[in-house]
């Protein structure tokens, strides 16, 4: 039997409409998971074994409306992947206070309020795997990553304390930290970097893939994934 295989789970993405987000939820669509999709873009729309739902994780109601949907239409969540999120760029000294709100709203509140919700969801069920994708900006200093790294930081320190007060409740929580990856959240930002050494998309959601089909028995607490030439 393939054990990779996801038939009778059913797994939420936020930020599913584009980068990482997307690229994950077309893997696990193909392996026959149950999919719960978040984005500000989507719109209501249902299959048998998708549901797709506007989310703005920076709204309370939103995300309580997002998990509550879910929940009707499946009667269960065993996965939430965290993968909404925002980068802007600037020095510290130069940037946008407005940015820095966003970053830290869409990123860290957006993460705490989802595994909130279907945390406690997860805590009845005695059971759940959540991943929270932070960056390589969120442990390693560099420049023009001000918010952005206050905030990956952040969502770092939160994942840890959900560790701590989850692992013993059954449920495993896993901090992802790409280095630059090849993917839409690029597009408006310029100068345009060269992609063509960053991770490829597809590499990351076959790293969740891998995780979320491990075997019972241990817990992976921390994953790093880095370009092949290192820190861009």
């Amino acid at each position: 039997m393939d054990k990779h295989n996801l038939n009778g789970k059913t797994i939420a993405i936020t930020g599913s409409s584009k980068g990482i987000g997307k690229e994950t939820a077309s893997l696990l669509k193909e392996r026959g998971a149950n999919l719960v999709l978040g984005s500000r873009g989507n719109t209501t729309k249902m299959t048998d074994h998708i549901l797709e739902l506007h989310l703005d994780v920076q709204n309370e109601q939103s995300v309580k409306s997002f998990y509550e949907q879910a929940i009707q239409k499946f009667g269960k969540v065993d996965v939430l992947i965290n993968s909404a999120g925002v980068g802007l760029f600037d020095s510290i000294l130069d940037s946008s206070t407005d940015d820095f709100d966003q970053m830290i709203s869409v990123n860290l509140r957006g993460t705490y309020l989802t595994c909130k919700y279907f945390g406690k969801h997860m805590e009845k069920m005695g059971k759940g795997h959540i991943f929270n994708l932070v960056s390589i900006a969120g442990t390693t200093p560099l420049p023009g990553c001000g918010g952005y790294s206050a905030s990956k930081s952040g969502v770092l320190g939160l994942t840890k304390v959900l560790q701590v007060e989850l692992r013993k409740k059954g449920i495993q929580v896993t901090s992802v930290i790409p280095g630059a990856v090849s993917s839409s959240f690029w597009d408006n930002i310029e100068p345009k970097p060269d992609l063509s050494s960053m991770i490829p998309v597809e590499s990351v959601s076959n790293h969740l893939l891998y995780l979320i089909t491990q075997d019972s028995g241990a817990y992976i607490d921390e994953i790093t994934i880095m370009p092949p030439l290192g820190i861009l």
